[in-house]
């Protein structure tokens, strides 16, 4: 006997579900980690918790605007590498942040302060030994000028002038990333081109006296500078803190030459720096380089990292991670790169010089450029999140790093599991009970339901870092009870339509009409209720939301593909149209009894 007449059409939504499960589990198996467990969140797997200490110019207890603009910032910033499980609050003066996992680098790369400026490079920058100084033998860099280079725009006495640089200098080879001819380069590692400078711009080539060149005159002794000593039991730690910003400023950000000269002699790159981050961007600077293999000279600053309209990361031309930046002023960014053609201009990070590329072209239009580096794709992305998002108002240390345990809350889990476990029994009994067979097709949908959610949620860890906790737990549970719902509902419409005196087979079409509308106006509400308290709500209830939110979409797809199908198909059987299978034999006997009473009427009123 050939089907009847719509068979195909469940068969066919039945199919696509079963091909989507089949992606979304050859995702699972066959890409990334291929592990089909999901991320967990703190309270299941443990993590890292370090606190955060403030580190103010002034040495005073930062303002509560302050600290609540970095709490803020940080959110951002894990937000942006994704739904991570981190949290950020305020604790006292303090900001402490937890974060999943044992490697607490990430929590520490979250409070980078990120202040970015943009600084030409002043001369070539200094090699640094073993020792992480300056190394105090050997030839001086290339392009580097000897003691008593007169101030800018001075002519240099006789022999005394700047002759042209050799065509290299430290640096990695900067090429255009676009035809505006964007500036990029490392200030590491490999060469730079075009390096060559005017021997008038002696401004820009007065850079530190090769440590092994002796003055051909007796110069004067530089002026006493301040160096950190040794801590003082007697201060707290804002006012030491204090004390090294202070005496780090004044030696490594004095305008005198010779000043500068002992800054570099004395800046130890392999040492926490200080100044990191409360640098004075209207004075000179002397840094390091982010590997710690050059010491710079820095200028003034010319463009602010608040000047960045936004920040993404990519792999170049030259298949090379890098951080792309677009200005909100693209006059400024011309105007740079019209000054110091072919010339180092240094990109800034909390005081560390990460990228030193040599403009190749100039003025760049489109106020876009790119900075390369010894990036990957995971520092790049969190240098990009950094800028985009802003810098901090305050920077900070780490007074303290823990281990969080997660005893209490695999306790938890282990009976939120049971709890959860019973809760799904006693629905499928009582589906059972009162809808008999059909009673099976809810669990069949709520299974489908479950694994296509497991999946997914490996999925989400795997690409967004989405970690499972014990409050997400609680919302896929909640969300996939709610397809039991949606069941109930299209159960009850098509008993309101047999009472009316249709067959099993008519009520399942017209029931499923009236209780999809019913059941989307239901997920509506519970999905914008989900993204509302996702958007207000904060830690943990932020992953109660977003499964809640997860489950109830999951639930309409269900819904379409799976339950309403399965319904469709039992309509069309003989044996699913009995009484003591589908329950409804109740149901049929008060139609009888309405459509009896009805033809006695009937008959009566002739």
């Amino acid at each position: 006997m050939p089907p009847s007449k719509g068979t195909g059409h469940p068969l066919r939504l039945l199919g696509v579900y079963a091909v989507l499960l089949a992606v979304i589990y050859a995702l699972v198996f066959f890409t990334g980690d291929k592990s089909p467990e999901p991320k967990l969140g703190i309270d299941l797997q443990g993590g890292t918790q370090v606190t955060l200490t403030p580190r103010t110019p002034d040495g005073g207890k930062p303002s509560k605007d302050s600290l609540k603009q970095a709490q803020q910032i940080i959110e951002s910033r894990v937000n942006g590498l994704g739904v991570a499980g981190s949290e950020v609050v305020i604790d006292g003066n303090n900001l402490v942040i937890t974060v999943p996992g044992s490697d607490g680098q990430q929590a520490k790369s979250l409070a980078t302060t990120a202040k970015l400026y943009i600084r030409p490079v002043v001369g070539q920058p200094l090699p640094v030994g073993p020792d992480g100084k300056v190394q105090t033998g050997g030839e001086p860099a290339p392009g580097a000028e000897q003691p008593g280079t007169p101030p800018a725009n001075t002519p240099a006495p006789g022999a005394g002038q700047q002759a042209p640089a050799s065509g290299a200098s430290p640096g990695t080879e900067s090429k255009p990333s676009n035809d505006s001819g964007t500036a990029s380069g490392t200030a590491s590692s490999g060469e730079t081109s075009g390096t060559g400078e005017s021997s008038g711009t002696t401004a820009q080539n007065r850079v530190f006296p090769a440590p092994a060149q002796a003055p051909t005159t007796p110069a004067p002794a530089p002026a006493p500078s301040p160096e950190p000593g040794a801590p003082n039991p007697a201060l707290t730690p804002q006012q030491q803190a204090k004390q090294e910003i202070d005496a780090a400023r004044a030696l490594r950000q004095s305008t005198d030459p010779q000043v500068q000269q002992l800054a570099a002699q004395r800046l130890d790159c392999h040492k926490p720096d200080p100044l990191a981050g409360n640098d004075d961007p209207k004075l000179p600077l002397v840094t390091c380089s982010s590997d710690g293999n050059e010491v710079y000279l820095l200028a003034p600053m010319r463009i602010d990292g608040q000047d960045i309209k936004d920040a993404s990361s990519s792999l170049n031309q030259q298949s090379q991670w890098a951080v792309d930046l677009t200005f909100k002023n693209a006059d400024a960014w011309a105007d740079l790169t019209k000054e110091y053609l072919q010339k180092q201009v240094a990109f800034t990070l909390d005081s560390k010089v990460i990228s030193a590329p040599v403009v190749q072209q100039g003025p760049q239009l489109g106020g876009t450029t790119q900075i390369t580096g010894q990036f990957n794709a995971s520092t790049a992305k969190e240098l990009a999140n950094s800028l985009k998002y802003g810098s901090l108002p305050l920077s900070f240390e780490v007074s303290e790093a823990s281990t969080v345990s997660a005893t209490l809350g695999l306790a938890s889990l282990h009976a939120g599991l049971i709890a959860g476990a019973i809760g799904l029994v006693a629905v499928l009994l009582y589906c059972l009970l009162y809808y008999r067979m059909l009673g099976f097709l809810a669990g069949f949908s709520l299974v489908a339901s479950g694994v296509a959610v497991y999946g997914i949620i490996v999925l989400l860890g795997r690409w967004i870092n989405f970690t499972l906790d014990l409050a997400g737990i609680a919302g896929l549970i909640i969300g996939i009870g709610m397809t039991a719902d949606s069941f109930v509902v299209f159960f009850e419409r098509i008993k309101d339509e047999m009472r009316e005196g249709r067959s099993f087979r008519s009520a399942v079409p017209r029931g499923w009409a009236r209780a999809q509308r019913t059941n989307l106006s239901g997920k509506t509400v519970s999905l914008i209720a989900s993204v509302v308290l996702y958007i207000l709500a904060a830690g943990q209830v932020k992953g109660f939301a977003f499964t809640l939110g997860l489950t109830t979409v999951l639930d309409v797809v269900v819904l379409y593909l799976v339950t309403s199908p399965l319904m469709m198909l039992a309509s069309r059987s003989p044996f699913w149209a009995k009484p003591s299978v589908n329950g409804l034999g109740a149901v049929q006997q008060i139609a009888r009894e309405r459509k009896a009473a009805g033809t006695l009427v009937g008959t009566g009123s002739r």
